[in-house]
């Protein structure tokens, strides 16, 4: 119940009419009377304050003249997700949401204007997972509130205020040092193109595992590939390297790793555990720590940090261009690329292993924003 003393109506600096202000389940809310005499103001606030009295929102704006339950707007914003995001992301957004949803009829929180900061800090005290994958869960559910602010069906999104819980850096995705790229490029693995692949194009271990013949331009130089966690087609720089690697009996639709080439996301996944145990086997031989094949990716980074790659043009070569999203095709500084790329004394990784300095301590040029 909205009490009457809790709301008042003042001048507003600039504004001809008087401005209403009060309370309702915590929450302040301001709005003009769109009266200019103080008298006439008066009798709106006395009439919204009994409206408020008796539950009747529709004065405090759209979102609360619309009522959508959570389940629903969950249902929506996955159809929504479906259309613009890959099979995997829907997918993990499915589970979290649901979860989250399970979560609000435990605590009889049936509406999408409902969801309050008290609310999401209690489902993150809920969960028995990591501070970092707590952190993702949040993260899924503060970009579907997102859409309830644009669809005015709430006023601000609560997820940004959440208590997050602090994390501990890993190094999870380590750099990999010379003596790793020895080990991994030194044992004949049935790995070993595939992993040549990942650290000289810096594309993530999925989109490698799709690549067929036909994303090869031999003539062009470069690599033409859809990037599945944006739906955008980048191209990227070919080293010799990789091009030395190329069968030239291949079918255009031909996959390069037949073995991983699925265009089913949770199968996918499955299938690229296999590369990944059995890079952590050959480093585990040698007494080495355990690094992942998202390492590739780090690794590539710093290797166009070192040859003097701009910031900018290492964005789009890590598919995360900063250009407008309706753009079909990004295409990044290829010349500068490939001429850095071909230079002997920089890529020649496998043969001079001692040449190359992974030197994490320097890798703040790294901005959180490529999303390793």
């Amino acid at each position: 119940m909205f009490i009457g003393t809790m709301s008042k109506i003042y001048q507003k600096k600039n504004s001809p009419y008087w401005w209403w202000t009060g309370r309702y389940k915590g929450a302040r809310y301001r709005r003009s009377t769109k009266m200019a005499k103080e008298r006439l103001a008066q009798k709106v606030k006395d009439h919204w304050d009994l409206n408020l009295m008796l539950d009747k929102l529709e004065f405090l704006g759209p979102s609360f003249n619309k009522s959508i339950t959570i389940e629903k707007f969950i249902w929506n914003h996955l159809i929504f997700l479906s259309k613009r995001k890959s099979d995997d992301t829907v997918y993990t957004a499915k589970y979290v949401l649901g979860q989250f949803c399970s979560y609000c009829n435990s605590q009889k929180v049936k509406f999408i204007n409902q969801i309050t900061i008290k609310l999401i800090d209690g489902y993150i005290e809920s969960l028995t997972c990591s501070p970092k994958t707590k952190k993702n869960y949040v993260g899924v559910i503060s970009r579907m509130l997102n859409e309830a602010v644009k669809d005015d069906l709430i006023i601000k999104n609560p997820a940004k205020f959440a208590t997050l819980p602090k994390i501990i850096p890993t190094n999870r995705h380590r750099l990999l040092e010379a003596s790793d790229l020895k080990i991994i490029f030194g044992q004949n693995s049935p790995w070993e193109t595939y992993y040549y692949f990942l650290l000289y194009t810096g594309l993530r271990a999925g989109d490698v595992a799709l690549l067929r013949r036909d994303n090869i331009n031999l003539k062009k130089g470069c690599i033409v590939s859809l990037v599945r966690k944006s739906r955008r087609t980048h191209e990227f720089p070919l080293a010799d390297k990789l091009r030395a690697l190329i069968p030239r009996d291949m079918s255009s639709k031909q996959p390069l790793f037949p073995q991983l080439y699925t265009t089913n996301d949770r199968k996918l996944n499955g299938r690229l555990a296999i590369p990944r145990k059995h890079l952590q086997l050959l480093l585990a031989a040698e007494d080495r720590p355990k690094a992942t094949l998202h390492s590739f990716r780090h690794t590539f980074n710093t290797m166009l940090r070192d040859l003097g790659i701009s910031i900018e043009d290492r964005r789009v070569l890590l598919s995360h261009a900063t250009s407008s999203v309706t753009k079909i095709y990004t295409h990044p500084n290829l010349e500068v690329a490939k001429e850095a790329f071909e230079r002997p004394e920089n890529l020649s990784i496998a043969t001079d292993c001692d040449s190359y300095n992974s030197d994490s301590s320097n890798d703040d040029s790294v901005p959180d924003e490529l999303d390793f």
